[in-house]
């Protein structure tokens, strides 16, 4: 039998799944969106990927990381929960060692992380703001009319790209907005947008940060070759964007899976029983806490944001 791990990224926007072997290979891989309900998303996920495996693969361990790691670690019985700094520079690492910088923008947040002689040793996240990321961008290709699939290559056309203050996404929409209005290219709108996008980013999340070389630029934006060509353009820096960049916290959650293995055998038909949560505000003292409880098969597992621990 061929002993496999599986890795889950749980995030806002986007759920993905790998499943690796012990050999680094990539057996089963599969990406969707999340639409509000990672429980929804991850059992769908799960059963696209069961059709996806040989029949001589056994999952021996299963990771979680993402905006809902910890809900979904414990949906699958996780044998390890990690947080996608972490999950992020573990698959990167993985398949280039000598990386120093690692720059990721997904569906609703971003990220930098500073790697020195393979270990973490500073990272930065955005904040509440969704500016730069792939949200921003599918939005502002809708408001043009454009598939985001062709975004970036529409970008490449430009010959002079406008100047679009992308540091806010009201500020960015009204400025493209009146761009349109005027006259400009659209292509031209789009590679400004595009510039933006890497210049708030340096300005915001890698602020006070030495980027150096190798680069890897990681998430679903990585993918857009027009804001690839100005990170490379603005950093004067060549920069490595993987196949699976988009799959990259999904890779690295699945090789702690198999590095913290402890035996077990997992049959992925457990995402076929229930799981709820429940959630409501406690009133028996002054903290008003938030309660959540988590139900399987409709037997209490679980109660998260009791401050007393009452729950």
């Amino acid at each position: 039998m061929n002993e496999c791990y599986l890795g889950v990224d749980i995030g806002s926007i986007s759920t993905k799944a790998v499943v690796i072997d012990n050999h680094n290979h990539i057996v089963a891989s599969q990406y969707i969106w999340t639409e509000g309900n990672p429980i929804k998303a991850v059992k769908k996920l799960i059963k696209e990927i069961k059709c996806q495996l040989p029949r001589n693969v056994i999952i021996k361990g299963i990771g979680t990381t993402g905006s809902a790691r910890k809900l979904i670690g414990l949906m699958l019985d996780a044998n390890i929960v990690k947080n996608e700094i972490t999950a992020h520079a573990i698959g990167t690492l993985a398949f280039y060692p000598k990386t120093r910088t690692i720059l990721e923008i997904g569906g609703q947040d971003s990220k930098i992380i500073l790697i020195k002689d393979g270990i973490i040793v500073d990272y930065s996240m955005n904040t509440l703001c969704a500016a730069g990321t792939g949200a921003f961008l599918s939005s502002q290709a809708k408001r043009l009319g454009i598939d985001i699939e062709d975004f970036g290559k529409l970008a490449l056309k430009s010959v002079s790209p406008v100047k679009i203050a992308a540091r806010c996404t009201v500020f960015a929409e009204s400025d493209l907005v009146h761009k349109a209005q005027v006259g400009y290219k659209k292509e031209d709108i789009i590679a400004g947008l595009c510039r933006s996008i890497v210049i708030n980013y340096l300005n915001n999340v890698g602020k006070g940060k030495k980027i150096s070389g190798p680069i890897v630029f990681q998430g679903g934006v990585s993918k857009n070759v027009g804001v690839l060509k100005y990170f490379k353009e603005i950093l004067n820096e060549d920069i490595i964007v993987d196949e699976n960049s988009h799959l990259m916290g999904a890779i690295g959650i699945a090789l702690l899976a198999r590095k913290y293995k402890t035996g077990k055998t997992y049959d992925l038909s457990m995402v076929d029983v229930s799981f709820e949560t429940k959630g409501f505000e406690c009133s028996d003292c002054s903290n008003n806490c938030e309660v959540l409880k988590i139900y399987k098969d409709s037997k209490l597992i679980d109660a998260w944001g009791s401050k007393c621990h009452k729950y």
